[in-house]
């Protein structure tokens, strides 16, 4: 069985940092496109970065592009996301997403394993 555990989460100020990480369990870490998306509340759930199998190639939403930094170890079977000069409008839950090969990347239909999310809450 396939899971997905995000950890990070908390309360910033504007201005601050925090690191997210992934942790997967029950599939060939390495072999899968990792993703983070985020959703506020009432709003739909926005890609914001992901990473291809080995780490290459990564892609960024432009609202945080310059602000955050995917990475992975595969070796622990862990994404992050190292995010840095944070904003109110950062604040939502952020979720790990995982698929062996996404059709749109950019979209989260294309993701098959979701892990339950980690709230993060940037205050002004």
């Amino acid at each position: 069985q396939v899971q997905l555990v995000e950890s990070g989460g908390g309360l910033v100020q504007a201005g601050g940092s925090l690191r997210l990480a992934c942790a997967g369990s029950g599939l060939t870490f390495g072999e899968h496109v990792m993703a983070w998306f985020r959703q506020a509340p009432g709003k739909e759930r926005d890609f914001v970065a992901r990473i291809s199998e080995r780490g290459g190639h990564t892609y960024y939403a432009d609202s945080v592009k310059g602000r955050f930094t995917i990475s992975r170890d595969n070796a622990k079977n862990t994404v992050y996301l190292q995010m840095s000069s944070l904003k109110p409008e950062d604040t939502a839950v952020y979720y790990c997403a995982a698929d062996w090969t996404p059709v749109s990347p950019s979209d989260s239909k294309s993701y098959d394993y979701w892990g339950r999310g980690t709230q993060v809450t940037v205050s002004s």
